[in-house]
């Protein structure tokens, strides 16, 4: 009962929260909020391409090795790849990587969670219009899902990966879309970091502790103090208050404060919507639990069709060995797609959950690559998931009920086997078995995965026969001059 409430309380809850248009969604809730201590951060990414998963293995990698960042010709705002340096050594990481955004080259990725059991999510935050029209052209840098991409790979904490990519923008630059956040957490703090369009590398973070939620949507950091770098909760580029007062968009004699948004960012600052979910979250008095989080995920005001999937990575202080750290995964739109648990233990993923041709930039033009035949003769999990959810939104008001139930009964099972999965899966590393542990938790994961892409196919069979008998199956009006 208390999960269906939560559930239909987070729907109700962003009612009026229809006018935000396409960006992606995160939220952050520190330890002390939650019911088992731990720290939550999920969200979807909001993109209109392929969505795939990716377990990505730890590696080595040679002296003076590189890697390939920034923007094209072909991007949103134009740019040049260059090559910057790679470390020795990469953690591995789980992610959803996805094939088009803002015409960055792909595989394009907002973070995940690595094994160092730091979560990154990406959500835009828009710059003000003045430094978008400022960006170079071409533009020189990083973009963000460079910058995801390098701080799943090599972040300890969330405070290094402020660090890290601090130091890449002010030393390579950043290649914008119009302006970006991130929001990076471990099992004890979390930072909100914000990337400017414009060129100039102004970039600002701050820390969000155990007492607080965030919910990003657009990203969001609201008054900070001038002498910021002083302060451990903030972080910064050396210019950011000089070059505010050099355009004339900060005045420091007028003993006003410097809000980030306001001065940098479009000055909307966040959604009602936003406020109302913080607010929401904060009530359940420190009780926040693994249900909760999915339910404010996948809530329809918000998660629509350009949703490509969902994330909450549920981050312990005290887990006993991080192999048995968990991303909870829903691979397409969560209104009609089950999260499912993906430990850092778990070594590959199902076939039908990895890359396929449907919706991925570039495939419809060409014949099919021999090398993917085999993929592509499974079904794709993505697209089963999305034909779910136009089945469902044909008649929402029938059949949105019914599909949130089962999926959230699925989910609740789900939730119920965890500890002995993790028991089981522990005696295992503990007795020096770590290839068996990895292979069960890759055996239950993928079975899961599954498991829920069955039931999803069982839906979308009894949703689309009886649409068809009682309503029909509506089609676009053809244009009579046609």
């Amino acid at each position: 009962m208390r999960a269906t409430i939560r559930v239909l309380t987070a729907v109700a809850l962003f009612a009026s929260a229809s006018d935000f248009g396409w960006a992606s969604y995160c939220i952050y809730v520190g330890k002390n909020l939650t019911a088992d201590g731990s720290v939550f951060l999920a969200g979807y990414g909001d993109e209109p391409s392929s969505h795939w998963l990716e377990i990505v293995p730890a590696r080595e990698w040679p002296a003076g090795a590189t890697i390939k960042v920034g923007a094209t010709s072909a991007s949103q705002y134009p740019g040049v790849l260059i090559e910057i340096p790679q470390v020795r050594s990469t953690a591995k990481y789980i992610t959803m990587n996805y094939s088009s955004f803002a015409g960055f080259p792909p595989p394009i990725t907002n973070g995940g969670l690595n094994q160092h059991l730091v979560a990154a999510r990406d959500v835009w935050s828009p710059s003000r219009e003045e430094l978008r029209k400022m960006t170079p052209n071409p533009q020189r840098g990083l973009n963000y899902s460079d910058l995801s991409r390098i701080v799943m790979e090599r972040a300890r904490t969330s405070r290094e990966a402020v660090e890290i990519v601090g130091e890449l923008v002010n030393k390579y630059g950043y290649a914008t879309y119009g302006g970006n956040s991130h929001l990076f957490a471990d099992a004890d703090e979390g930072w909100v970091l914000i990337e400017f369009a414009g060129g100039q590398g102004l970039w600002v973070a701050q820390r969000v502790g155990p007492d607080d939620v965030r919910v990003s949507r657009p990203g969001y950091i609201g008054e900070i103090p001038l002498d910021y770098q002083k302060h451990l909760a903030y972080r910064g580029s050396p210019n950011l208050i000089s070059f505010a007062i050099e355009k004339g968009w900060y005045d420091p004699k007028s003993g006003a404060p410097f809000n980030v948004n306001k001065v940098y960012g479009d000055g909307k600052m966040r959604h009602e919507a936003v406020v109302m979910m913080e607010e929401r979250l904060r009530k359940l008095g420190g009780k926040v639990r693994i249900e909760d989080m999915i339910a404010a995920v996948r809530t329809t005001e918000v998660t629509r069709d350009s949703a490509g999937y969902g994330q909450i990575a549920h981050l312990r202080k005290a887990i006993p060995n991080p192999a048995l750290g968990v991303l909870w995964v829903a691979a397409a739109t969560p209104v009609t797609a089950p999260f499912v648990p993906f430990r850092l233990g778990v070594s590959d993923a199902p076939p039908e959950f990895k890359r396929h041709r449907y919706l991925t930039s570039g495939e419809a033009e060409r014949f099919m690559d021999k090398e993917w035949q085999g993929i592509e003769s499974t079904l794709y999990a993505y697209q089963a998931f999305k034909r779910l959810f136009y089945l469902t939104s044909e008649h929402r008001d029938q059949f949105l009920p019914e599909v949130t139930a089962s999926l959230t009964a699925f989910e609740a099972g789900l939730i119920t086997a965890q500890p002995a999965v993790e028991r089981t899966a522990l005696k295992l590393y503990q007795a020096g078995e770590s290839a068996l542990a990895d292979g069960y938790l890759t055996y239950y994961s993928n079975t899961e995965a599954m498991n829920g892409l069955r039931l999803t196919e069982a839906l979308s069979v009894s949703i689309d026969a009886r649409t068809k008998a009682q309503f029909g199956i509506r089609q676009p009006e053809t244009p009579k001059h046609q």
